[in-house]
């Protein structure tokens, strides 16, 4: 029987993006067979997941500071948006499959495993939305260059899970949460009604994501004896290379359990 962090591997290890999102389509669906069918904790396995997933051979990979500013208002503008969500998407499906097969020793229910498959079915339906939406403009994923650093927070917590979810989750899809509904109106006001229908999908499926984070981030401080809020504070400052930047989504925030205490005083060393 292929274990589940085998298939994790066999998602991290596809290099093409639409090849990529059915294998992880495919193994969501045969993990949720497995469960149905009363597999557990042994059905997980142990992974040997690279140290960077495939990737295609476009987009060609830049340094944050060289990707091509567009102005949002214009035709080419919200393709680069598209462009760089669709890049977004694309990290993330590998993001959490990583998180299965990297951490799959650990000591979790199977519903953590449970919840991180899921998060990566519904990115890979997230990435195909929107290069379907690409394509219907004209263009296509691999078309522009891309931000080379969204590896970088999987890299630096290889080695802690409480600095994945801290990482992750809980600040770099929180920060989608923060920016997502300015996007959706920049297609509204265009006219573009696929676009603003693929980007509320993935803005309510994203509170989700981050509530996944944030509800095994407390497991953990509950096992270890840990107060979450230090915490993660201490985490975020160590493996994330940058201040979190408001104005913040308060509201959804809260729904995917992250109160202001956590992220504001974070904030502030932007502010000093």
């Amino acid at each position: 029987m292929t274990s589940l962090t085998q298939m994790a591997c066999e998602v991290l290890t596809c290099a093409d993006g639409r090849e990529k999102t059915a294998l992880s389509h495919a193994h969501a669906a045969r993990w949720r067979e497995m469960r149905a069918q009363g597999a557990g904790r042994e059905a997980v396995g142990r992974g040997a997941p690279p140290d960077r997933p495939a990737r295609p051979a476009l987009p060609e990979l830049v340094d944050p500071r060289d990707v091509l500013r567009r102005k949002p208002g214009s035709p080419e503008g919200r393709i680069a948006m598209l462009h760089a969500v669709a890049h977004i998407e694309l990290n993330a499906v590998d993001l959490h499959w990583d998180m299965v097969a990297r951490f799959g020793h650990l000591d979790f229910p199977p519903g953590f495993h449970d919840d991180w498959v899921q998060a990566a079915d519904e990115e890979s339906k997230h990435f195909n939305l929107i290069c379907d939406c690409l394509e219907a403009m004209g263009s296509h994923y691999g078309a522009l260059p891309a931000h080379a650093g969204m590896w970088r927070a999987a890299e630096d917590t290889k080695d802690d899970i409480m600095g994945r979810l801290a990482v992750v989750p809980m600040v770099l899809e929180a920060r989608g949460l923060d920016v997502t509904p300015g996007m959706i109106e920049i297609f509204r006001r265009s006219g573009a009604k696929d676009a603003v229908a693929a980007l509320e999908i993935i803005y309510g499926e994203e509170v989700t994501h981050v509530a996944y984070g944030s509800k095994w981030f407390h497991f953990l401080c509950g096992r270890e004896n840990l107060d979450p809020t230090p915490t993660f504070h201490t985490l975020v400052r160590r493996y994330f290379h940058g201040a979190l930047k408001p104005p913040f989504n308060t509201e959804k925030r809260a729904d995917a359990g992250l109160p202001p205490d956590f992220y504001w005083p974070l904030a502030e060393r932007a502010d000093r």
